[in-house]
């Protein structure tokens, strides 16, 4: 990707439970992370959001996660490599069955949450997690943390990758996420993430909890789409990266 894009984490509501304003934000968005219903999601979601996104003219991309509702996918589970490829091959295949009755095509994979973070560290889990989105179709791009080893994993592979940042998340010195076990993790005011965003788009740096600045590597911004926030956080990066 030659220009910076912006991507949103959606279709995580399941049940009678609402989680997110997808209708409002997809249009705003490049690109959409559908939940593939381990961590969140269900069928009828997923095939909903997929119209969505098919209206709008979206890229779509799975959002595999570990599966674990209750948790929404952000705790971390001891899992073996072929677990984790089994895992990620299972998802892919639920959502490619809605995508191919709308004739729209998979363009991307971004694990989520603990699934994502843990393999941005651990190469094992990270080359697992690649080898199954090549199998299953190499054309597909893996989306993962600037600079991680899930970007390594992806390279090594031969994969397309993109090298994501968050808007509305908080960095540690090492260039990884804050922990969401911290107050400080989530950023909430719009203001904040914009300023946040402008330093890495103009300046390609980032500056992290402990106040130092650091390089940093941009070829898509997420905003997660559970917070309430979001929405308004995406319009103001909107104007910023337009």
């Amino acid at each position: 990707m030659s220009e910076i894009t912006l991507n949103c984490d959606l279709g995580e509501s399941f049940g009678a439970y609402r989680i997110g304003n997808d209708q409002a934000i997809i249009p705003l968005v490049d690109a959409v992370n559908i939940a593939c219903g381990f961590h969140a999601g269900d069928p009828h979601t997923m095939n909903k959001t997929v119209q969505l996104a098919k209206k709008y003219q979206v890229n779509i991309g799975a959002h595999p996660g570990f599966q674990d509702l209750q948790g929404f996918g952000r705790r971390n589970i001891d899992i073996l490599p072929e677990q984790a490829y089994d895992l990620v091959v299972y998802q892919l295949g639920a959502l490619q069955g809605f995508l191919t009755i709308h004739g729209m095509r998979l363009a991307h994979v971004k694990p989520h949450g603990a699934l994502y973070n843990m393999a941005c560290k651990n190469r094992v889990l990270a080359d697992a997690i690649a080898r199954a989105i090549y199998d299953v179709d190499p054309n597909l791009i893996l989306v993962g943390l600037a600079d991680s080893e899930l970007i390594n994993a992806g390279e090594a592979k031969r994969l397309s990758v993109v090298n994501e940042v968050f808007a509305d998340r908080t960095y540690q010195a090492d260039g990884s996420l804050t922990p969401r076990t911290e107050p400080n993790a989530v950023i909430h005011d719009p203001s904040q993430v914009v300023k946040q965003v402008e330093e890495m788009v103009a300046d390609g740096k980032l500056t992290t909890v402990t106040g130092e600045k650091i390089s940093i590597k941009a070829d898509t911004i997420c905003v997660h789409g559970d917070t309430e926030e979001a929405l308004s956080i995406v319009q103001a990066i909107r104007k910023v990266i337009a």
